[in-house]
């Protein structure tokens, strides 16, 4: 069976840097990796709706703000298929089959719907688009026969729901659809990044994220603003590492070849934080090491998304292209679906001849 993945992010806004260690970063990996077939990219601009559904032209806006976020990166058009959801009306079609083998109970239990329904004050009012999220999610998936799906972990109640309809259906209809397996990054810090502010979700909504396309003063202002531990006063105080958002950054960011370039005074992460958990060490000197690894890792992005910004036009030919590719693919496994599920009745020869025996006899 061949190696696919699927993988993508919503465009309601420029991507930041827990995108790029949680999923980004690791996804131009795996491009390159070559152990894998396919690998589809998704800008997920039709999820975006179910909650702009009243602001169509910020998912419009930004379809281009995550595709060269995409490429600048690293992702290659030529080693990964770069497509727009909304473009694929079979991932529809099959969304509403789907509908059919999940109760309202099960998608009230998952916890993912849960958060981001409390998250945007949903409680009184959801969207039925967004309520479905998790079947849209499975279309997605299994449109493209995905095996793999790399993501953060608060998409792993998503994933599960994802397993549930494909096991339901092939134990209806007979094997067709591809249960896929869940890729979480190897780093724990990488899982889920928390915001500058010290909140445990990066957000664009809550105004605390680096984005990868900031300024180089725009990220040392914004590092040097970070959430410390609350209690580090004064740099004689003992300091706590553990939930400190300077600390995990370096978790996710850090390299030993770090400490040789931009503070040499330490072998490692180890005895840095070793010397902030004793005392004696400054917010300010760890946030200024912290500037100096991120901007190292940034600035590359930088300079290739300045590049591909000189021909916007190409960028959107790219997404088309890429859109039709993706498309057939997903035909091709509706075709399948609907022979599955029985409904595909003028492609059904033996249907037709049974029926016309049936009503000569």
């Amino acid at each position: 069976m061949s190696k696919i993945i699927l993988t993508g992010d919503r465009p309601t806004g420029k991507l930041h840097v827990g995108h790029y260690v949680g999923s980004l970063k690791g996804r131009v990996q795996l491009q390159n990796s070559g152990k894998y077939d396919e690998v589809f990219i998704m800008i997920a601009d039709a999820q975006a709706l179910t909650d702009n559904a009243d602001n169509p032209e910020k998912v419009r806006q930004n379809i281009i703000e995550v595709a060269l976020d995409y490429l600048s990166c690293g992702l290659d058009p030529v080693k990964s298929t770069l497509l727009i959801q909304s473009q694929i009306p079979e991932l529809c079609e099959l969304s509403f089959y789907y509908m059919n083998l999940v109760t309202v109970s099960r998608l009230q239990r998952n916890p993912t719907v849960k958060s981001e329904i409390q998250m945007r004050n949903f409680e009184a009012s959801i969207p039925v688009g967004f309520f479905t999220y998790p079947i849209s999610q499975a279309a997605d998936i299994t449109a493209f026969k995905a095996t793999t799906v790399p993501v953060g972990e608060d998409q792993l109640p998503m994933l599960e729901q994802t397993k549930e309809i494909v096991r339901k259906f092939n134990s209806i209809y007979g094997e067709t659809l591809v249960e896929p397996e869940v890729l979480l990054p190897s780093n724990q810090a990488c899982l889920r990044l928390p915001g500058i502010d010290g909140k445990a979700k990066m957000s664009k909504s809550l105004n605390n994220c680096i984005y990868l396309s900031d300024s180089a003063d725009d990220v040392k202002k914004k590092i040097m603003n970070m959430f410390t531990d609350p209690n580090h006063l004064k740099v004689s105080d003992p300091g706590k590492v553990d939930g400190n958002p300077v600390f995990i950054y370096l978790d996710a960011f850090c390299q030993e070849h770090h400490f040789e370039e931009f503070l040499p005074e330490y072998a490692n992460l180890d005895e840095l934080k070793a010397h902030y958990t004793r005392g004696g060490l400054g917010d300010v000197k760890v946030k200024r090491f912290l500037n100096e690894v991120i901007q190292e890792e940034l600035e590359p992005i930088r300079k290739r998304r300045k590049e591909y910004e000189k021909d916007i036009p190409a960028i959107y030919e790219i997404l088309k292209k890429g859109s039709e590719k993706a498309e057939e693919v997903a035909a091709k496994t509706l075709s399948e679906v609907k022979s599955a599920m029985k409904i595909n009745y003028f492609d059904d020869a033996e249907l037709i001849r049974e029926q016309a025996e049936r009503f000569q006899s």
